[in-house]
């Protein structure tokens, strides 16, 4: 029977339960280790007057103290602007902002001389918010721009919102989101006898931490190892930013000849790493007596903290996600990325997409209230159509394809009980004084694929050994999202194999070179189809050899490959197929034969075709598509939300391991859930992050979670691309978070006579006992009614 589609468990499932699993803390120390630590910028904005290491460096146990002048190469990097110091310089600006490298024998003389280091800085009034970099003229990168063709002309944009029966116009806020993956930032370098740098990294990217390692201490990069055993949780914040600990612990290792260590304690990973984006969004949306969009023009501004990163892509992606599953006959987008004095924010689950999403969720909330129609119906009417030329094109250019949007739409409301409950649901607002309950349906189309073209390939290295067992490599990352169990799926049918006999290695720069970081989704898409193409050239030599091996005039035989089966852990001639050879036995004689039996593989993602320059064409390779249906109750004394029900239908085509994609599928929802409900980042006026911790930063626990949680999968027979026929799971669901969001804000609309009421996100107890208290005393609160009419 082939694995693929079957539910097996996580390659490492008995590990994480037991705790047999071993994160770069749990690797066993080796002689001579260091600790390494760091000192920090106090303050989010300033000068470098002095910096006085003389008492740190007296401290007992300390072995060196590091600054920017230690390091061999240029000090700056960033994957797309180099605007990033490694170490700061002459300027700081954030809080926790990296200046000088502690290496010590132990972990406590180490915080000791953190304590003794003297940094004197002339300190600035820093930049914290979008609207104080707006003021500045702060910003990162040029203004981006997507024009949909009909909305080039800026006499007929005018016009239709002139003629509009309805528009609405405002300002949304959505916050931040901490990436609070288990494991920490960690990273162990060892420095090799002729002075290569081997790194094991807590990872997305080893590539990219190869190649800064490589720039910072002034070597190639064929000087530099990067390996990547497994994370815990990445989430996005370890594509780009575990560049840094990896950089702290080479440079020790390369000054010192020792081995050296860093886990960042998580107050100090929370307080110097980047986050989700934070948005403010001006928008203006023209709408017909029925819902139904006519045009709309957003502006995002996001807030990127203190350097580029990735800031600028996320936004593109925020950009391309604007309409989400909904056809805006006229749309005009623009996105400004704004620098701050926060540390530089970067990669997030969903990469900017949930930003736009949310917007235009809201926006079709308030558009159902205002023309009196049921949201749901209002969605349905909006969404992209299969087949339909004039409702099919996004404002990018690319076609919306081979989708079941409105299929998905329709079962979910029946299997969810849609109508009778909305009747409940408002039946119970009409008797309770005490609580107040709502519901809504939001719905996700997510784009597949880096929008930057290079970054849509993957290599593979795939060993057969003579005994029929098989390892292979590729440049993806495992960080608990079940990417090595798919790829041994994936491979075990290429040779109709158990899986058992597949083992996925370790991911290293030395085996996969070049490669993209396990993001964008697009991990068991990428290395799965490079895996493929590595076997495939391995059995094409097997089927020839073999086609030999089996011929025989005397059964009336010629070679012949194609005749050659590989299954079921033998190869044999279908026209013979009672002389069979065990797997192992045939590639011990195909070695002996001088037959390869390893290769390399490489996969690029076909049809990937954008240009940034006129904001036209194909980004993405196909979209995951889905709905999720939310009911919540909210007590109008507390503000306290309890998540009454959850109905998911998601399009995720044939599953490769459908345990693992619907775990993928529950987990990327909570995860969205708490985005749009409790995870809160606070900062002080000075630029201080005060919920650096579980205590002050609330992540969704048990009960926090549906009472009622429903998952399905639909299926799509028009999907018939990708490996093995699937699609990507681990961004959309996330999105789908948003539905609570909305129900959330269904429920206060309750309360205000069915009017659009305003609501940030993350909607908080604070948040909604604050909006409920002012609907009490006025029928429509004035923030809800701007620019309406």
């Amino acid at each position: 029977m082939p694995s693929v589609g079957q539910s097996l468990p996580h390659d490492s499932a008995t590990g994480h339960v037991t705790g047999a699993a071993r994160y770069i803390d749990d690797l066993p120390r080796l002689d001579r280790e260091l600790c390494v630590d760091f000192v920090g910028s106090p303050v989010a904005a300033g000068r470098i007057r002095s910096l006085d290491l003389t008492a740190a460096r007296q401290a007992p146990g300390v072995v060196c103290l590091l600054t920017y002048n230690d390091l061999g190469g240029p000090n700056h990097f960033g994957p797309i602007i180099p605007d990033e110091p490694f170490l700061a310089a002459e300027e700081v600006a954030y809080v926790g902002q990296p200046i000088v490298v502690i290496a010590a024998e132990t972990a406590a003389a180490a915080r000791k001389a953190r304590e003794l280091v003297v940094v004197d800085i002339e300190e600035r009034k820093p930049i914290l918010s979008i609207d104080e970099a707006l003021h500045a003229n702060s910003f990162i990168g040029p203004e981006r721009h997507m024009v949909s063709p009909g909305a080039e002309s800026d006499a007929a944009f005018e016009e239709a919102f002139r003629t509009a029966p309805h528009t609405l116009s405002g300002r949304f806020f959505s916050g931040g989101q901490e990436q609070f993956y288990f494991e920490t930032q960690a990273a162990m370098s060892m420095r090799g006898e002729s002075g290569d740098i081997r790194v094991i990294s807590s990872t997305q990217n080893t590539t990219e931490t190869q190649a800064v390692v490589a720039e910072a201490l002034g070597l190639g990069m064929h000087q530099v190892v990067c390996e990547c055993h497994r994370m815990g949780g990445g989430f996005g914040g370890k594509e780009t930013q575990s560049a840094i600990t990896a950089v702290m612990t080479a440079l020790v290792a390369q000054k010192t000849g020792r081995p050296a260590r860093l886990t960042l304690r998580r107050g100090d990973d929370m307080q110097i790493t980047g986050k989700r984006h934070a948005y403010q969004t001006d928008y203006r949306v023209a709408f017909n007596s029925d819902g139904r969009l006519i045009a709309a023009q957003m502006a995002f501004y996001s807030n990127g903290g203190a350097f580029a990163d990735l800031s600028t892509s996320v936004m593109e992606r925020t950009m391309l996600h604007a309409d989400n599953a909904y056809h805006v006959p006229m749309l005009r987008v623009t996105g400004q990325v704004c620098r701050t004095n926060l540390p530089p924010n970067t990669a997030f689950r969903g990469f900017g997409g949930p930003q736009g999403v949310a917007l235009i969720e809201s926006l079709l909330e308030d558009i159902a209230k205002v023309v009196g129609r049921d949201a749901f119906d209002v969605r349905r009417a909006n969404l992209y159509r299969d087949g339909d030329d004039s409702r099919n094109v996004t404002h990018y250019g690319q076609i919306v394809r081979d989708h079941v949007m409105d299929e998905t739409f329709d079962r979910l409301a029946a299997s969810s009980s849609y109508r009778h409950r909305v009747a409940k649901v408002a039946e119970f607002n009409a008797a309770s004084r005490t609580h107040v309950k709502g519901i809504a349906i939001s719905s996700i189309k997510f784009g597949i694929s880096f929008t930057t073209k290079f970054l849509n390939q993957a290599n593979a290295l795939v060993n057969v050994y003579t005994d029929g067992t098989v390892q292979v490599s590729t440049g993806g990352t495992e960080m608990g999202q079940g990417l090595y169990t798919k790829i041994q799926q994936i491979v075990a049918d290429e040779f109709g194999l158990e899986p058992a006999r597949v083992r996925v290695m370790a991911t290293s720069s030395e085996k996969s070179n070049n490669t993209s970081p396990t993001a964008a989704s697009a991990g068991a898409d990428l290395n799965g189809m490079a895996a493929i193409d590595a076997c495939r050239k391995i059995t094409n030599r097997m089927r020839v050899y073999a086609a030999g091996l089996f011929a025989s005039a005397e059964r009336g035989l010629v070679a012949a490959p194609e005749h050659i089966v590989i299954d079921q852990g033998a190869v044999w001639d279908d026209r013979a197929p009672s002389h069979r050879l065990d797997f192992g036995q045939f590639c011990a004689m195909a070695r002996r034969e001088r037959v390869d039996i390893g290769a390399r593989g490489f996969y690029a993602t076909p049809g990937v075709d954008y240009n940034r320059e006129t904001g036209r064409g194909n980004p993405f390779f196909y979209y995951t598509t889905g709905a999720a249906i939310a009911e919540v109750t909210i007590d109008r004394f507390t503000g306290e939300l309890v998540f009454d029900r959850a109905d998911l239908l998601m399009d995720i085509g044939r599953a490769i391991n459908p345990g693992i994609d619907r775990g993928q599928v529950i987990g990327g929802f909570i995860q969205g859930v708490g985005w749009v409900t409790n995870e809160e980042l606070r900062y002080n006026d000075a630029g201080h992050l005060l919920s650096t911790g579980p205590t002050t930063y609330k992540i969704p626990n048990i009960t926090d979670t549906p009472r009622v949680f429903n998952v399905d999968f639909i299926n799509n027979p028009k999907h018939q691309k990708n490996v093995r026929l699937s699609k990507a799971v681990g961004e959309p669901p996330l999105m789908l978070g948003v539905a609570v969001w909305l129900a959330a804000k269904n429920a206060l609309q309750s309360l205000n006579g069915g009017e659009p009421v305003s609501l940030s996100i993350p909607a908080t107890g604070e948040e909604l006992l604050t909006r409920m208290t002012a609907l009490v005393g006025q029928a429509v609160p004035d923030a809800a009614k701007v620019g309406c009419r």
